[in-house]
């Protein structure tokens, strides 16, 4: 018999590294949860309420079952706990905090508790496996790794890793790929998260770092940092424009990446699905970068507009279609590259436009000048688009144009100032008459031309502003019969943007009293997506049931390697009727 119980022992630490090398878990861990099984079912035969540890020597494999008892001033459990009075009964020395240990005998597993403590042996290793797997992964996001497809579930798919299983989400696949199970597979990982039913490991092949990983696999002067893609804009599983700048003068950025007959680019390629890839050089200046962005497209002329970081661009006739490219490709990925909003046309729609603004400008000109068609022309060619920009301009700025003089200027700046007055009076004496209350024009931005657009608009208070929305100033969108329709905003036409909209209702709610003035200030930006998260969400628990597929039939399978049953394991007693019945429940 005590042959039989030495074994027992011996097996007990076999299984325990067997199944942490399994795992790849620290043997301790998985001693300890069967330190914790025995305790647990301890308690079950002796008492809840009594302090059972077990220790089992990781060497010799000893067990030992112990019910401890802690001297405390005041008794809370009187199970486990004795006054310091009721202790020196016993032991003349002891003190606060002594703790005594009795010896239990070896207690009989039946079939409840033999399932009970494989259940907890069971979700103390998977919760040291999904540990060590997070612990793995957790710094190797931005890394590219290969996996087998586990299986495909509503267009989500399962990556077998070899140590752990992650998940490529339908909105971070290629469009159109249909991975099927079983089938190898290169993703880049994006997130890992800690979740309640295991690390989530989330990897995609639409991601654009994917890409410039990629690149990197493929490029040695991308890998060892010469040539460096600042920018990448992907369309996945359509097309793609990266951007490259090249850290050594000597080496051509574009022409690396492409490679000897495209041998690089074309290993990009294939792995992502026969995605089409433009590659742009890098420019610090805006306006040649974008030029570069859109190519092939031919660009004749560019105006920015740093302040709203948006660009025209105006390109000849025959190639207006290349610059937007098919569906507005070629144009939204050059923006999304840039960072710039373009708006294109065409150089006759660019010149019709000039000469209407340029007519406009001549006839403000001609009416608030009272002067002629010539002179309102030379100041239109001039630059001056607004009778403010005259009103308030340097006076030699005037004089120097052709055939003016420093009294012409003064006389022509005098009476832009009168103009403005004039229309300044005119839009005052309507506010009023509107009922637009003085208070709204306190509120920074509120000009006396908008609050008149506002008053005509039953907005004449500042508690009316402050309980309006953007959309009641910019207008909205709205779908009826299927097809998309605009409603009007108050503000259409004074150029104020939603930025702006918002703005002026936010700091209306400040003078109203709504809300204090710290709300005003800019709060850190929270970078995720309302449909990413609700997917994010729902594919937990199908990351989770893959992690979910190691069950009790891991320790058992391993015992029944070593020809071992776990139940005579953990029944110290040896009770064969209760293994019996154990196999029945199974069965």
């Amino acid at each position: 018999m005590a042959i039989g119980v030495s074994a027992n022992k011996l097996e007990i630490l076999q299984i325990a590294r067997a199944v942490a090398q399994e795992k790849m878990i620290d043997e301790m861990i998985v001693l300890e949860a069967i330190e914790e099984a025995i305790q647990k079912a301890a308690r079950s035969r002796y008492g809840a309420e009594l302090d059972i540890h077990c220790k089992i020597n990781p060497k010799t494999g000893e067990m030992r079952l112990t019910s401890r008892t802690s001297v405390v001033e005041e008794v809370e459990n009187e199970a486990h706990e004795l006054t310091l009075e009721q202790a020196r009964r016993r032991d003349p020395e002891a003190e606060i905090g002594t703790v005594y240990e009795e010896e239990l005998p070896p207690i009989e597993f039946g079939r409840v508790a033999s399932q009970t403590a494989k259940q907890v042996i069971t979700q103390k290793v998977r919760e040291a496996e999904r540990q060590r797997q997070y612990e793995e992964y957790k710094d190797r996001v931005g890394e590219i790794v290969n996996g087998i497809v586990k299986r495909v579930e509503y267009g989500n798919a399962i990556i077998d890793l070899g140590k752990a299983e992650g998940i490529i989400r339908r909105a971070d696949g290629i469009p159109r790929e249909a991975l099927q199970n079983n089938d190898r597979v290169r993703a880049y990982i994006y997130d890992v998260r800690p979740e309640v039913r295991g690390p989530q490991i989330f990897l995609s092949r639409a991601h654009p770092d994917f890409m410039a990983a990629l690149f990197a696999q493929e490029v040695p002067e991308v890998y060892e940092g010469v040539i460096e893609i600042p920018r990448v804009a992907r369309d996945p599983g359509s097309r793609a424009k990266i951007a490259v700048i090249s850290n050594d003068s000597s080496i051509d950025p574009v022409g690396a990446c492409v490679g000897m007959r495209g041998s690089r680019v074309q290993a990009v390629v294939n792995e992502l699905a026969g995605e089409k890839i433009d590659i742009i050089p890098f420019n610090p200046d805006p306006a040649t970068f974008i030029v570069n962005a859109l190519q092939p497209a031919e660009v004749t002329k560019v105006v920015l507009d740093e302040e709203a970081t948006r660009i025209e661009v105006v390109v000849p006739d025959d190639q207006l279609s290349l610059a937007i490219g098919r569906r507005g490709q070629n144009v939204r990925l050059a923006s999304q590259l840039t960072g710039w909003s373009i708006d294109i046309l065409t150089e006759v729609e660019e010149s019709e436009r000039r000469q209407k603004e340029f007519a406009t400008r001549t006839a403000l000109f001609m009416e608030g000048l009272d002067v002629d068609e010539v002179i309102a022309q030379l100041l239109a060619t001039e630059g001056f688009a607004e009778m403010e920009d005259i009103a308030w301009a340097e006076l030699d700025e005037i004089a120097v144009i052709e055939g003016f003089d420093d009294a012409t200027a003064a006389e022509i700046q005098t009476r832009a100032r009168e103009w403005l007055e004039r229309q300044a009076a005119e839009q005052d004496a309507r506010r009023t008459e509107l009922g637009v209350e003085d208070g709204l024009l306190e509120i920074e931005g509120v000009t006396l031309p908008l609050a008149v657009r506002l008053g005509e608009n039953g907005v004449k208070s500042v508690e009316d502003l402050a309980g309006l929305t953007p959309d009641d100033l910019r207008g909205w969108y709205e779908t009826r019969d299927g097809e998309r329709v605009r409603e009007p905003g108050m503000l259409d036409g004074m150029d104020v943007d939603g930025a702006e909209a918002e703005a002026l209702i936010m700091r209306a709610r400040v003078a109203a009293g709504w809300i204090e003035a710290d709300a005003l200030e800019p709060e850190a930006e929270e970078v995720q997506e309302t449909d990413e998260a609700e997917d994010a969400v729902a594919q937990d628990d199908a990351a989770g049931e893959a992690l979910d597929d190691l069950d009790l039939s891991d320790l058992e399978a391993e015992a029944a390697r070593l020809g071992v049953d776990l139940t005579e394991l953990l029944d110290t007693g040896g009770d064969e009727a209760d293994s019996g019945a154990e196999e029945d429940g199974k069965r």
